[in-house]
This record gives structure tokens, sequence and C-alpha cells, in this order.
């Protein structure tokens, strides 16, 4: 009969555990429906790390077998996981919507601010050129 080897039964029933967790329902959300016909299906990004490792100790006789080795042994697992995006369908119309990650530095936020500042400045360019325009319709023509 086969010895079993304890460290690869640890790392296998670790690696079921992790399986448990990061299946596929993890990953495309259960749909969500609303009253007014919109579904909406989460998807997430799933992270996992993995690690162990360990050795059997024989006390006794140099190259003598014990009946009963000791084991010294650790396993160590971490999932994480990251909203990325909602599907969302309506009326047979399926859209995209990402969820966006807050900002983690000072250089990320001015990125994220240059849309709106563009838009701010456009609007007021626009504002003034209808006002100067407006102005030379308004003046009289002088005659001679």
């Amino acid at each position: 009969m086969e010895k079993k080897n304890q460290i690869s039964e640890m790392i296998q029933e670790s690696m079921a555990k992790v399986r448990e967790m990061a299946d596929t329902n993890t990953i495309v959300g259960q749909p969500i429906h609303t009253p007014d016909g919109v579904t909406l299906i989460p998807i997430s990004r799933v992270s996992f790390g993995f690690g162990g490792g360990g050795t059997t100790f024989t006390f006794g006789k140099k190259g003598a077998e014990p009946a009963d080795p000791n084991l010294g042994a650790g396993i160590g697992a971490g999932v994480k996981i990251d909203p990325v995006a909602f599907l969302i369908v309506k009326d047979g119309v399926t859209r995209v919507m990402p969820v966006a990650a807050p900002p983690l530095n000072t250089v990320d936020r001015v990125v994220e601010m240059v849309p709106n500042v563009v838009d701010q400045v456009s609007g007021l360019i626009e504002k003034n050129l209808k006002k100067k325009e407006s102005a030379a319709a308004e003046e009289p023509a002088e005659s001679f």
C-alpha cells in the first residue's frame, strides 16, 4: 500500500477551497432584475495567490524510517475580488458600465479631472463667442 503524503493532501484540500471561492458565479455574478425591466449583471476580477510547503522530521538512527515521522508544514491562500463593471440589459440592448476605481495619487486625480475642465473651458469660450456675436448684431449701422 502506498504511503499518503500529508503535505500533498493539505495542498489539494486548500486548492479545493480556493476553487470554491473563485467559481464562475464570483466572476460573472447572478443577474439582478429591477421592477422597470432592467437586468444588471455584475462582472468582477478575481485574483488569488497560493503557497505552501513543509517537511517531515525523523529522529533516531540515521537512515532508519520511523513508523510515524513528524510533520512541519504550512499552507496559505488569499483571494481578492474587485468589481470591474456591470452589464446592463434593457429592451434587448446591452451596455457595459465600468466601475471606476478611486484615484490613488495626485496624478490620477488630475487625469480624472481633465475632461471636466476641458468641458468647462469649452463652454466658457462658446458663451463668450455668443455674447460677442449678439453684441455685434445689436450695434446700429453708422450712416454717412
